[in-house]
């Protein structure tokens, strides 16, 4: 650390002023903690219940109120060393170096009892953070549509074209359900700043982005009968409804090749199965932490999710690139499992030759791995993209071919 540098962060500290939690992290690994500062940025509440953390890509400083010494534990194993403690306090730190690129968990062990900590914590690659020099795009207002295939529902989207976007050369699309939390910046979810770095470096082709949530009809929500139920209609609306409508002001590439569909959880098998049923509108899918499970079957012969692994194996192939995402410790509940059916869905297609890639981590049922390795995941499914071309056969990898399929092993047996 430079003595310019030491010297601010003193000035801060004898001030008593908070800090990013980006720049938090920097001084534990600085070694330059207070115990003012540590509290106005991680909040005195989460100190007390354990699950205070900052981050800078895989740089976590670790923080907690006990009365005791802590013993931390991350990804379920101990940290080597000691806890430091602020002096005159009863709060403790720790630094730890981290894998980037997926979420991590922690936790403290207390007097003998294990004590707060959080199964998902993001390790951000590189590209989630802005970089000076890079162009922000532009983001629409809201807009709704009202659809007439789903009679009278409401849908909200946003459309968002990085800067190197050029209406007089139609570019690439992709469709992100659950659109609204990708729209916003400074959170959680990188997806803007993602896409700004990766297209400025040209890792990623200028794309149309729309980000559209799920519809209401009056007070009728209607998430689940659009992401969860295995048909085209959802498709369809795509299609003939939104997409034309996006288009007039935003126009983008017809060919299937350059459209891509992502969404999580419901909204992760609802990319899916509109890649299926139409594969020649949405050749590359990402689907991350996917509900390919029995939450819209009904015994009256509504089919769910949850055949899609089977489909997989007994349909013709499709031609198309999925990205799965998914945590052991995902969901297990009246409709299925999480976890069980995405290795379901990555064996099927493996096995019947899909250009296909499984991201695995130690998470539960949220966002977390998926906005540490966005970065990772568009570049991967935009991989050899070239605007020459209207179509391209997906083929499996040849090193998918030789590796085996995946196995579980079970807990505590």
């Amino acid at each position: 650390m430079s003595r310019a540098v030491l010297i601010f962060y003193c000035a801060q500290i004898a001030l008593g002023q908070t800090v990013t939690r980006e720049e938090l992290a920097d001084r534990g690994k600085a070694g330059m903690i207070d115990g003012q500062v540590l509290t106005g940025t991680l909040g005195a509440d989460a100190l007390a219940k354990g699950t205070a953390v900052a981050t800078r890509g895989g740089t976590f400083l670790f923080a907690v109120q006990s009365a005791t010494e802590p013993q931390l534990y991350v990804d379920f194993e101990p940290v080597s060393g000691k806890m430091k403690r602020v002096a005159s306090s009863d709060l403790w730190w720790a630094v730890a170096d981290v894998s980037t690129g997926t979420s991590h968990a922690f936790h403290y062990i207390i007097d003998g009892k294990k004590f707060g900590g959080s199964g998902d914590v993001p390790a951000y690659l590189p590209e989630c953070y802005e970089v000076a020099g890079v162009p922000q795009g532009k983001l629409t207002e809201k807009r709704v549509h009202t659809s007439k295939i789903y009679d009278g529902m409401k849908s909200d989207y946003w459309v968002f074209v990085p800067a190197q976007y050029d209406p007089s050369n139609p570019a690439a699309l992709v469709v992100w359900q659950d659109g609204e939390e990708h729209t916003r910046r400074g959170g959680r979810q990188r997806t803007l700043t993602v896409i700004e770095n990766l297209t400025h470096q040209k890792r990623i082709p200028v794309a149309v982005y729309v980000f559209i949530q799920p519809g209401l009809i009056g007070e009728r929500r209607m998430r689940s009968i659009q992401y969860d139920t295995p048909t085209d209609t959802y498709a369809r609306f795509l299609r003939d409804e939104v997409l034309p409508e996006v288009a007039k002001e935003f126009p983008f590439r017809q060919d299937g090749y350059s459209h891509a569909i992502a969404g999580s959880s419901s909204g992760g098998i609802c990319a899916f199965n509109a890649a299926w049923h139409f594969p020649q509108l949405f050749s590359r899918v990402m689907s991350f932490i996917g509900s390919f499970t029995s939450i819209s079957w009904r015994r009256e012969g509504n089919e769910g999710g949850h055949v899609y692994p089977f489909l997989i194996r007994r349909d013709p192939k499709r031609n198309i690139r999925v990205w799965l995402s998914d945590g052991s410790e995902d969901l297990e509940n009246q409709f299925g499992s999480w976890p069980l059916q995405n290795l379901q869905m990555a064996n099927s297609l493996k096995r019947q030759g899909y250009d296909f890639t499984l991201s695995w981590s130690s998470g539960s049922h949220n966002g977390a791995h998926r906005d540490a390795e966005l970065p990772r995941t568009l570049e991967w499914i935009w991989r050899g993209y070239d605007p020459a071309k209207t179509e391209e056969t997906f083929v499996q990898d040849p090193a998918e071919k030789d590796r085996p399929f995946f196995r579980v092993k079970p807990y505590g047996r």
